[in-house]
């Protein structure tokens, strides 16, 4: 907690047991055959951008997908943590599976759109197996001084981040890149915070 205030980002590494990384690793993978390319922008203003985005997702359901009950657990219970030791009101999520083939990337951005700002704390769970430097995909996080952080996307690394101070971007993949990715939201996503 005391990291994301003063930094706006924490990473950490083995953020799950094995046996529960292991778990949602194997749903992902079976889980690919109905991931489809990921578009930008909020609700009905949603279009695929290549040229700012390369990736294909899977959204979660809570109620569907079962097989991640610990999962959903944990994001439970770090959302009452957060409200608890920051006061972010935060009641709601929202998750999808992340693919970045090879050539895949996603250029600067905030994870906050500008008509819908609920999008609170984004998180991001690595799981890819052997990430080797070289095979691409880092997470570029932006500092206030306009210096970077690169993070590599290492199997069971964790970094979560202000969606609304964190600018940032993912470097193109050399090979298959795949994550859990997802937001903690201060409203329901369907209600959202609209502006202007």
């Amino acid at each position: 907690m005391d990291e994301i205030a003063d930094k706006n980002y924490v990473i950490i590494d083995d953020f799950f047991s094995n046996k529960e990384y292991k778990i949602v690793r194997s749903y992902f993978i079976h889980k690919l055959h109905l991931f489809t390319p990921a578009g930008v922008g909020a609700l009905n203003n949603n279009t695929i951008r290549e040229d700012i985005r390369g990736d294909y997702t899977f959204w979660l359901d809570k109620e569907r997908d079962i097989e991640l009950k610990n999962f959903w657990d944990i994001i439970e219970e770090t959302m009452l943590i957060f409200n608890r030791y920051c006061f972010l009101g935060l009641s709601g999520y929202e998750f999808h599976f992340a693919n970045y083939p090879p050539g895949g990337h996603y250029t600067r951005h905030l994870d906050q759109f500008k008509k819908r700002n609920n999008r609170t704390i984004s998180f991001v769970l690595y799981l890819n197996e052997n990430w080797q430097k070289g095979d691409g995909g880092e997470l570029e996080i932006f500092k206030e001084d306009e210096s970077s952080l690169l993070v590599e996307p290492i199997g069971a690394r964790l970094v979560m981040f202000r969606s609304d101070l964190a600018t940032h971007a993912v470097l193109k993949s050399n090979k298959n890149r795949y994550s859990l990715t997802g937001w903690l939201l201060q409203t329901p996503s369907p209600l959202g915070q609209f502006l202007g």
